[in-house]
């Protein structure tokens, strides 16, 4: 996975988080541990929070913790939270003039569409504590 992918910074401080759950990390530490802007880490970890997966607190001593316990989130969970796509689509709703193209670009898409369905489903069947080895 890309190093500055949303997906790979998520579940890389997801696990760590799982190695103790009940720990505040600030965006700071977390940034800084994964070497990018504590911004980037507030966005990602926003849509965490957003899917239950984190909860946050503001001020001195705030920061983010986990929402459930580790073996209660899976990386579809994160994957699905995040709105991410691997399986890339030509985002192109515009219909082909010509039949066979339009009759490809159909195809392609049912195919990209199962295999999206099947990196979720494979995605949900690993727990973030089973990625850290608890």
């Amino acid at each position: 996975m890309k190093r500055n992918s949303r997906l790979s910074l998520a579940l890389h401080t997801l696990s760590h988080m799982a190695g103790d759950p009940d720990k505040t990390r600030t965006s700071a530490d977390i940034a800084e541990h994964a070497g990018t802007n504590p911004v980037v880490v507030r966005r990602v970890l926003g849509r965490l929070r957003e899917a239950g997966l984190l909860t946050s607190e503001k001020g001195h001593a705030g920061g983010w913790r986990l929402a459930r316990v580790p073996e209660q989130i899976t990386l579809a969970d994160v994957y699905l939270a995040l709105d991410e796509r691997l399986v890339a689509s030509d985002g192109n709703n515009d219909a082909p003039s010509c039949s066979v193209e339009h009759a490809l670009h159909k195809r392609v898409a049912g195919v990209l569409e199962d295999i999206e369905q099947s990196l979720v489903q494979r995605l949900g069947e690993t727990s973030i504590s089973e990625v850290r080895g608890s």
